[in-house]
């Protein structure tokens, strides 16, 4: 009797430490929400938009040939100049006393030439009566051409120092409109310094950036069509003109610039914003929101896509087209039916297995399709 107690205690005890060790197991968490989006078609017929800027075709920085005190700024940034015009006047005091002495060094240079001349000729007739020596007459004739040499590049400076003084006016050198400005009178300014820049007048383009991944979908000579922010709606008519051979070392893009049709010049005004439209001849069919695009390894484009057989995300590598204002065309790398992580994607790691939702978080459930790509 007394030992089936003991049991029966023994009994209780390991299932009420059995049910104690239970409760503290806590509960496994739950998978993380991941808003997931299918590849849509794209509207309209593969239009990639880039934003630009209207600019001049021809854009000169000027500066003085000289440095100096500048003194005096004729003009400002956004005025219109036209040939010939003086913009900026630097103190021509210094160069002035630089021209006096060049012209003091010449002066000098000749009267020395003319006492060389004067005895090079009367050793010349005393080499004649044998009244001097042939080395001494010799000696005479190297002194007279040394002069004449001397005399030269005194003159040659003269002409420089000359040359500098005339220097002191920055003159615009064509019809146009003052760019910007980089200076200001009192500023002492180095030879070569940009002080302004000229936005000469005749044909203008549209500056724009072309990403890395899609340069090479367009080419010189290429229509494009571009929109003025200020005339939404009305397109004008372009062709791309220049791609630059290489990308920025710091944005990783490809200066272009695409130059308006003659007939809409009188559209457009220097500093304009635009949307420059061009048409990529192997544009994707589907797109996906411009969020879901992850940087994957060597800086490649990739995707988070949800496993339908287990829920867990896998990285694949896309392809990707020039990028719109919140959609960027897809080339290759997923199918229509696939189901991508469009927000998010930069906390998810390989493998994780997540809770697919909508955008407005209900929960989806995926189906694996019913044939595989």
């Amino acid at each position: 009797m007394r030992t089936s107690n003991v049991s029966r205690i023994v009994g209780c005890l390991m299932v009420l430490l059995l049910s104690g060790c239970g409760r503290d197991q806590a509960p496994a968490p739950a998978p993380p929400p991941a808003l997931v989006v299918q590849p849509v078609p794209a509207a309209g017929p593969g239009m990639a938009t880039f934003p630009g800027e209207v600019r001049a075709r021809q854009e000169s920085a000027l500066a003085f040939r000289v440095g100096g005190h500048m003194v005096k700024r004729l003009v400002d940034a956004g005025e219109r100049v036209h040939r010939g015009q003086v913009l900026a006047e630097l103190d021509p005091a210094d160069l002035a006393l630089q021209a006096r002495s060049a012209q003091a060094q010449y002066e000098s240079a000749q009267a020395d030439l003319a006492r060389a001349r004067d005895d090079y000729q009367r050793y010349a007739k005393l080499v004649e009566q044998q009244l001097v020596s042939r080395s001494t007459y010799d000696a005479q004739n190297a002194a007279y051409k040394a002069a004449q040499n001397q005399a030269e590049a005194a003159r040659a400076s003269l002409e420089v120092a000359r040359n500098q003084a005339a220097y002191t006016q920055l003159v615009a050198p064509a019809d146009g409109v003052i760019a910007s400005r980089q200076a200001e009178a009192g500023q002492v300014v180095a030879a070569g310094q940009t002080v302004f820049t000229l936005a000469a007048d005749g044909a203008r383009e549209i500056a724009i950036n072309l990403p890395e991944s899609g340069a090479t979908r367009f080419k010189v000579g290429q229509p494009a069509e571009i929109e003025l922010w200020n005339h939404g709606g009305e397109r004008l008519r372009g062709t791309i003109r220049e791609i630059a051979p290489a990308a920025d070392s710091q944005t990783r893009t490809f200066a272009t610039r695409v130059a308006l049709a003659p007939e809409a010049l009188a559209a457009v005004e220097l500093g304009q914003s635009a949307r420059v439209y061009l048409a990529a001849a192997d544009q994707g069919g589907l797109t996906l929101p411009l969020s879901a695009i992850q940087r994957g390894t060597q800086d490649a484009a990739s995707v988070w896509v949800v496993d339908p057989a287990d829920g867990k995300v896998r990285a694949r590598p896309v392809r990707i087209g020039g990028y719109a204002s919140d959609q960027v065309p897809v080339l290759s790398g997923v199918a229509a039916g696939d189901w991508v992580v469009a927000a998010g994607g930069h906390l998810l790691r390989e493998g994780e297995q997540v809770t697919p939702v909508d955008r407005s978080n209900r929960p989806l459930r995926i189906a694996a399709p019913a044939t595989q790509r």
